[in-house]
């Protein structure tokens, strides 16, 4: 089909070229695109749109993408796909939930839909902009509109955004999305990761209509290391000033050169904590564009081995969470996020490592609601091509996403820029350059990432650990690993000069009728692996905090054993979010008496 068509120019190009993706691997929908979108009014495209599973990449091959409506019986080519018409998914989902056919796919689907806009929507006398804004596709997305290509974004976690300005039109418009999930050495991660590989349009999708005027970014925090300073950072195109409005504690004007301005403004604010969440109306406006926020005030620094909130020593009470859910996939809603913060809550937590990626962003701004601690992070996990430009470069790219859309919530205190790396010159270089970006773009929080120890020697000999705020240990003593006297050694060998949170550790537990009720894998001894754990890590005085492996049973494709079938069953709570295992009850004990010590 298509092969001699005047869209795939020749049949060789359709069959034989193995260049054929290379006009499309731009990779130029980035950070720099993003645009401000607190307040803004969104329409939302989620819902059925077109779609079909493309393994071969034939679509790109025979340009689908260029495709006009047609009826069946007008057409002088058999079409292999037609875009505009057949079987239809809802968005946002992931493929593996949808089909029994689909569960192991890793390759390219099309998603297509109509898109109709009138002149308000396009804006008269060119005074208006039209951006779309992907939330996450994993993992390659390429966008296409009326046949025209105009962007490409990697990186399965972050949204992007595409601006339709010039490009939409009046009527009927065809919007098409070829997302693609293959695992490759090149990817963060590469192939072989510890979750599962999720594919498609799993976050919400939507158009935005701007002013000419557009605010980009509006970054809002308390001045590092002061408590009657807030520092602003804005960047807005089309204006030389901006009016900055936070309830009860200014109301500024600031001068914008070259669109862009950081100043300090006096303001004592009621400190955010989770205690006390507190969070305050902040308005910004500049031209005929407006955003607004709900942004809390909190300082977060490192004094020695010590973590300090707002001046006052810290204990991480936390618990470590995947994106993964028995029916939804990576897909998250309201419901599944409330439920998450209400276990957290209940286990007596103040923190959370959201794993091993950015997170859906209502998850720090639930936890802005909720009074709980954030340790966000990138995929950097494990064997990443560390040498290659193109990998540090998407690395760049995910980070700065993330920190651009997350960082006016004040529960998150922590960008963690990797896990379980092995040491070497290439890596070293590689994360201390994401650590020194993530300080460069956000000055206002700590630096972590979860680094490997020497179990030879028992120490912490990481050298990533120099380019750090806090080391995150991940310990699998009476799991993996045998002698929980060891963890004491590692503190005795290490004398480590800065914080460190064990970022996991914990044990499988399979509560299902096939697990076993004895040994390992049985419930009761991942019980008596967390009041081992508790006695131990209680006694180390150089451990600030705890995330423990990990909150509910979640899909790994690596994990076959007979008690794991698919799942690592390290959840205190069952792959159904509902049913708690004994361990985790040993943990709110835990957690409680912490906090009240």
């Amino acid at each position: 089909m298509l092969e001699r068509s005047d869209l795939a120019e020749n049949a060789l190009a359709a069959l034989h070229d193995e260049a054929y993706a290379a006009p499309y691997d731009r990779r130029d929908l980035t950070a720099e695109g993003m645009i401000f979108i607190g307040g803004r009014q969104a329409r939302s495209l989620d819902g059925a749109w077109n779609f079909c599973v493309d393994l071969l990449d034939t679509g790109l091959r025979q340009k689908w993408f260029a495709l006009p409506p047609a009826d069946p019986a007008d057409r002088t080519e058999p079409w292999d796909y037609d875009p505009h018409m057949g079987d239809t998914v809802p968005v946002p989902s992931c493929w593996q939930m949808l089909h029994d056919r689909w569960y192991f796919f890793e390759g390219g689907s099309w998603y297509t839909r109509a898109v109709d806009l009138d002149a308000a929507d396009l804006g008269a006398d060119d005074d208006g902009r039209l951006f779309l804004r992907v939330g996450a596709a994993s993992y390659d997305c390429k966008v296409f509109l009326n046949g025209e290509f105009l962007g490409d974004h990697v990186g399965a976690s972050t949204p992007f955004f595409v601006e339709l300005t010039g490009k939409a039109r009046e009527g009927r418009n065809w919007l098409m999305l070829f997302v693609e999930n293959r695992r490759r050495p090149d990817r963060l991660p590469m192939q072989n990761t510890d979750w599962f590989n999720y594919g498609g349009l799993y976050r919400e999708v939507s158009l935005y209509r701007t002013p000419k005027v557009v605010i980009r970014d509006l970054f809002v925090a308390l001045a590092p290391g002061r408590y009657d300073r807030l520092r602003v950072q804005i960047h807005v195109e089309g204006a030389d000033s901006a009016q900055l409005t936070i309830a009860g504690l200014t109301d500024a004007t600031i001068p914008l050169t070259d669109g862009r301005a950081t100043v300090d403004i006096v303001a004592e604010p009621r400190l955010w904590s989770p205690e006390d969440p507190v969070l305050y109306h902040v308005e910004m406006t500049a031209g005929a564009d407006r955003v607004t926020d709900r942004v809390g005030f909190r300082q977060i620094e490192r004094r020695g081995t010590d973590i300090l909130l707002n001046g006052k020593p810290i204990w991480l009470r936390g618990i470590a969470v995947h994106e993964d859910d028995e029916k939804l996939g990576k897909v998250t809603n309201h419901e599944d996020l409330a439920r998450r913060f209400d276990h957290a809550q209940a286990l007596n937590c103040n923190f959370m490592r959201l794993a091993h990626y950015p997170h859906h962003e209502d998850a720090a701004r639930m936890a802005d609601e909720r009074g709980i601690l954030i340790w966000a992070e990138i995929p950097v996990y494990w064997a990443i091509d560390f040498a290659n430009p193109a990998t540090q470069t998407d690395a760049r790219n995910q980070l700065a996403e993330l920190i651009r859309r997350d960082r006016n919530r004040a529960s998150v205190v922590i960008w963690s820029v990797g896990n379980e790396n092995p040491d070497t010159d290439a890596r070293l270089s590689f994360m201390s350059d994401l650590a020194d970006l993530a300080r460069d773009m956000d000055p206002t929080r700590l630096i972590a990432a979860a680094c490997l120890i020497n179990h030879q020697t028992l120490r912490i000999e990481d050298r990533l650990a120099q380019h750090l705020d806090i080391i995150g240990i991940n310990e699998y003593y009476g799991w993996y690993d045998e002698d929980f006297d060891d963890l004491e050694r590692i503190g005795r060998n290490s004398r480590p000069d800065r914080p460190v949170v064990i970022s996991e550790t914990g044990a499988d537990a399979d509560i299902t009728p096939h697990g076993p009720a004895t040994g390992l894998f049985s419930e009761s001894y991942q019980t008596e692996i967390y009041r081992k754990q508790i006695a131990t890590l209680s006694r180390l005085d150089y451990i600030k905090g705890m995330s423990p492996w990990v909150l509910y049973d979640f899909r790994t494709e690596r994990r076959q054993g007979i008690f794991q079938r698919g799942w690592n069953r390290k959840g205190l709570i069952a792959a159904d979010k509902v049913t708690r295992k004994a361990a985790f009850d040993v943990l709110a004990r835990f957690y409680a008496d912490r906090r009240d010590s």
